[in-house]
């Protein structure tokens, strides 16, 4: 009798571990999954802002022609800072690290898009 006892409760012990064991891992996985979404849309962030500073380029150019000053060149030096800043420290960053990089994209995004906004009532004709 004592030893169905005792294999019982090592049953019932050995099950406990299994679910702690499971339930660590998925959150585990669920981390991670969060973690690569969150490098998702910073990458996905940064390409749109690239694409944006491509087209500023071009509208810059359009309106100034050759110019000394180059916010579009400081844009996208900074984007390569932050690229290269994910490339390196994005697997270990904090999900609030890798949503603050991306908040300063996108911030840099809407500058972007102001400044082409400008630009394109500067060069729309005066009524």
């Amino acid at each position: 009798m004592t030893t169905t006892w005792a294999l019982l409760i090592s049953a019932a012990i050995l099950m406990i571990a299994a679910s702690v064991v499971f339930m660590l891992r998925s959150r585990s996985a669920s981390r991670r999954a969060g973690r690569q979404h969150a490098v998702r849309a910073v990458l996905d962030a940064a390409d749109a802002l690239e694409d944006r500073l491509r087209v500023a380029r071009d509208e810059i150019e359009a309106v100034a022609g050759d110019y000394v000053d180059d916010p579009v060149r400081d844009a996208m030096r900074e984007m390569l800072r932050q690229r290269l800043w994910l490339r390196d420290h994005g697997q270990a960053a904090s999900i609030d690290q890798l949503a603050e990089v991306r908040a300063e994209i996108d911030a840099a995004r809407g500058r972007i898009e102001l400044q082409l906004s400008r630009i394109e009532r500067a060069r729309a004709p005066s009524p």
